[in-house]
């Protein structure tokens, strides 16, 4: 088990006084048996706000800010500490249905799965069959595994990683046509890919721990999850090849790869420049046992 300190700084200047609107906070690590939360806060200025938590309908955590008066600054500032267990990604096993694809849900998993199992940006079809087809993967009988883990090797190898501060996420196709794209557009890729393939995928959004040389250590992160009958969902990370594991954080999921930004909300002011936008994410290892 490791003891993990994340802080999350995220500020808004203003060139002028403006009126925040209410805003969604998605900062909360999702709990669960490879995740504890062992100690959390939250400073927000301007002061004068009111915050409401509530779970979503994938049951993130989410808080939801309502500013009281008008400000040319925003700050959000979470710090949360939790124990992670995660030691042994690999350790699961398919029911015996699924071990080689192609498969087919149980129908009582795919009345559930329905929403993974469909595309969200349609009209990418062609693109992505097309690419499984180069990479020499729409073989009629192959393990569920490998096929998954190649998929994912061939994103983190063939595509080249740049940082995007816009929002906003690539379509599969615009991935696939320009060689290149950031953390959460390889991970829309996967999850698209997945879907395509009749295989329950969704978009999350989190933190990785790693060392400072690696490009996505300073910031949050994105990878997917698909749904495997007897190991349930398990993440896969096409940003470097791996499945998703020890260095892994999830704080949010959802369907769609655009519905969960650590911060959104909007504002009331003067036309003109956008507002400057700092964030500052900091993961530290308090204790490794």
């Amino acid at each position: 088990m490791r003891r993990l300190k994340i802080t999350h700084q995220t500020e808004y200047q203003f060139f002028s006084t403006v009126t925040l609107l209410p805003h969604r906070l998605l900062l909360r690590p999702r709990e669960g048996p490879e995740v504890h939360i062992e100690l959390s806060s939250l400073k927000i200025s301007p002061t004068e706000h009111r915050v409401k938590w509530h779970r979503d309908a994938q049951d993130n955590a989410a808080a939801v800010v309502d500013f009281q008066e008008p400000t040319q600054f925003l700050s959000i500032s979470s710090e949360v500490v939790i124990q992670h267990y995660v030691e042994n990604p690999f350790d699961f096993l398919f029911e015996d249905y699924a071990v080689n694809y192609p498969f087919h849900y149980v129908p009582m998993d795919r009345v559930d799965l329905t929403p993974f199992l469909q595309p969200v940006y349609l009209g990418d079809e062609e693109a992505i069959r097309s690419w499984l087809e180069l990479l020499g993967l729409r073989q009629p009988v192959m393990q569920t595994y490998a096929l998954l883990d190649q998929v994912n090797k061939a994103i983190a190898g063939r595509f080249t990683y740049v940082a995007r501060e816009e929002p906003g996420v690539q379509t599969p196709g615009q991935t696939l046509a320009w060689g290149q794209g950031s953390c959460r557009d390889f991970a829309t890729l996967f999850v698209e890919t997945c879907r395509y393939l009749g295989l329950a995928s969704r978009f999350i959004s989190g933190y990785a721990h790693a060392p400072e040389k690696e490009h996505w250590s300073a910031t949050t992160h994105a990878w997917a999850e698909v749904y495997l009958p007897g190991a349930g969902w398990k993440g896969f990370d096409p940003t470097n090849g791996d499945i998703a594991g020890r260095r892994h954080i999830p704080v949010a999921v959802s369907r769609h790869p655009e519905a969960v930004p650590p911060v959104a909300g909007s504002f009331i002011g003067p036309t003109g420049a956008a507002p400057k936008l700092i964030v500052d994410v900091r993961i530290v290892a308090l204790s490794d046992t």
